[in-house]
């Protein structure tokens, strides 16, 4: 029963894509159905296997060494206010993203994580039939994140059409940075955190396929991507760190915010309708939820955390998962896990089109135009990525 549930919740994702499409004519069956053939097998890969476990496995222990050196130097800087027992949230998830934005700037300073989105770009544009340049765009959201992917393309901004403005933006938004994926693995459950990165760079283009389908002239899908202004080594590890210290305040800050004005609304409405505001949100996902695959005695709760995550963002909605994960089944956390790994918000309809318009204003006007497509596009790809992950767990 399950099966078909998640088999309908697909056809229901399709149909939504569908009816926001402006070209369907142009629409690449052939690519859309291999897609989601790939998107299976890696998620069956990651999730069931031998290779998947040891590899995921292999990741996260990866992160977790990245993230005791990282300890090392808060330990030191902010060592002693946190009492003994503690793990301040600040100190512990969100200040190590300095030094993985220090590393990302080291394979970016010598070149090898050009080198590598490039490589990468140019393969999955095989698969999806979109251009090189469409293709680059999604692996390289994925490592620098998803405003300073944008530099690195902004010789091109201005030559590009909204329709291929649109794929850039939706890549950008239905990915997560690299940065704050050891982050995440704090929160939840790394498999669900790498599996979620690489099917959704696949879901990105299956829903982007299908919303704004068009063909790229040959000629005009020339990948020139933005050097770096020459830096010495030093200068370079001193902007990324600030870069990262940047990101850390930002989220704090952001943080801070939502989660006390949820508090608040929450507070409110329970006073006037003697029900939380989560609570009615997650009546209205809970729909959602279930053909996502989550059982219908989780939809209500999980719909309220699906909802959270888009009206706040993906750290507020992982706090509320950590909280109830208990009450849920394993299943469920898989699938809301998952669907909570990308930067599918309202808030990032404002930070893409702000990151665009610095290098572009009439481009940065345009993708504001779209925000709202942006989001429902990239919150389909959510939806696709946890329905077929609901399929293999």
């Amino acid at each position: 029963m399950r099966y078909l549930i998640s088999i309908l919740g697909l056809l229901v994702v399709f149909g939504l894509a569908l009816l926001a499409s402006k070209n369907k004519k142009e629409i690449k069956y052939k690519n859309i159905i291999l897609m989601v053939v790939v998107q299976f097998l890696l998620a069956a890969l990651l999730l069931n296997t031998r290779f998947g476990y040891v590899l995921i496995k292999g990741i996260a222990t990866v992160f977790d060494h990245l993230l005791e050196y990282a300890q090392a130097g808060v330990a030191f800087v902010f060592g002693g206010i946190a009492n003994k027992g503690e793990a301040p949230f600040f100190l512990n998830v969100l200040l190590p993203i300095v030094f993985i934005s220090v590393l990302i700037g080291i394979l970016q300073h010598f070149k090898i994580l050009p080198l590598f989105m490039k490589g990468v770009g140019y393969l999955l544009s095989k698969i999806n039939g979109m251009g090189q340049l469409e293709s680059y765009n999604a692996v390289a959201s994925a490592m620098v994140g998803q405003s300073e992917v944008f530099i690195t393309v902004k010789k091109q901004l201005s030559k590009l059409n909204p329709q291929r403005m649109y794929t850039l933006c939706a890549s950008a938004m239905s990915t997560v940075s690299m940065s704050i994926v050891g982050a995440y693995m704090t929160m939840i459950e790394p498999k669900y955190v790498v599996t979620a990165i690489v099917i959704n760079l696949f879901g990105g283009f299956i829903i982007v396929s299908i919303i704004n389908p068009y063909k790229v002239d040959p000629s005009e899908d020339i990948l020139a991507i933005e050097e770096e202004e020459k830096q010495t080594f030093f200068q370079m590890l001193g902007e990324y760190i600030m870069d990262g210290f940047k990101v850390a305040i930002t989220v704090a800050a952001m943080l801070i915010g939502f989660v006390a004005l949820m508090a608040f609304i929450n507070s409110l409405f329970d006073m006037i309708l003697g029900v939380s505001f989560q609570d009615i949100l997650g009546y209205i996902f809970s729909p959602v939820a279930f053909l996502m695959g989550v059982p219908w005695a989780d939809a209500v709760s999980a719909g309220g955390i699906m909802a959270t995550k888009l009206v706040t963002n993906e750290f507020v909605a992982m706090l509320s998962l950590t909280d109830v994960a208990d009450t849920f089944s394993a299943r469920t956390v898989g699938i809301i896990s998952v669907f909570l790994v990308s930067f599918a918000n309202f808030s990032s309809i404002g930070i893409i089109s702000g990151a665009v318009k610095g290098l572009n204003e009439k481009q940065g006007n345009v993708v504001a135009r779209f925000g709202l497509k942006l989001l429902y596009g990239a919150t389909l790809v959510s939806v696709l990525s946890s329905i077929i992950v609901g399929l293999v767990i």
